[in-house]
């Protein structure tokens, strides 16, 4: 079939109805051109909204992978962490033996007077305040203003430290006894208790 033959088989109006018994190199043109136009409306319509489809479910399969790892980590340290966990709730347990409950505020001021007296202090002043409640405990400071010698203070702050209940001191200031009548050194400072607030509090 010569190149002037296919231009008027192309312009005959009606060649889409001879297609049948059009020459062969037509027939194939024809197959192919369907083909071609099957395949781009199937690649528009099918197959490109599932390659974007595709490349969203890759990236969740990335984030689940993480979350994966992340878990599986998690899941291979439980018993460390569990572990961890009854050592972090007996170490609590012994902190809040450590705050005296209503009763033995008492006794603490009690040891806080004794100790001073055992380190030959002289206490000047000694005066507890009301309690301050914080978010589960109680702070209850005293004011005190003790004399003595600076290895007899030095002594008294370490005793406190090793008290069986925790006592903090504060705003400590150590000056020299301008009279001199009672001893070299002038200390005072705010020593501060603390309570356990239980859940009706």
């Amino acid at each position: 079939m010569t190149f002037e033959e296919l231009q008027n088989f192309l312009k005959d109006p009606d060649s889409i109805k001879k297609i049948g018994t059009a020459p062969f190199p037509i027939r194939i043109g024809a197959i192919v051109l369907i083909i071609v136009i099957i395949f781009a409306l199937g690649w528009w319509k099918v197959i490109n909204p599932k390659l974007a489809e595709i490349e969203v479910l890759e990236s969740k399969e990335q984030e689940l992978r993480q979350t994966f790892d992340r878990q599986q980590r998690k899941a291979a340290n439980l018993e460390a962490y569990q572990e961890q966990l009854e050592e972090m709730k007996r170490s609590f347990g012994v902190m809040l033996r450590q705050l005296p409950n209503k009763t033995e505020v008492e006794s603490l001021l009690v040891d806080l007077s004794q100790t001073s007296a055992a380190n030959r202090l002289e206490v000047d002043f000694f005066k507890p305040s009301g309690e301050v409640a914080k978010e589960f405990y109680a702070e209850y400071p005293i004011s005190l203003r003790v004399f003595g010698k600076y290895h007899e203070l030095a002594k008294f702050v370490s005793d406190v430290a090793a008290l069986p209940r925790i006592v903090t001191l504060h705003d400590i200031s150590i000056k020299p006894d301008e009279t001199e009548q009672i001893s070299d050194l002038i200390m005072e400072m705010t020593a501060k208790t603390y309570r356990y607030l239980d859940e009706t509090e």
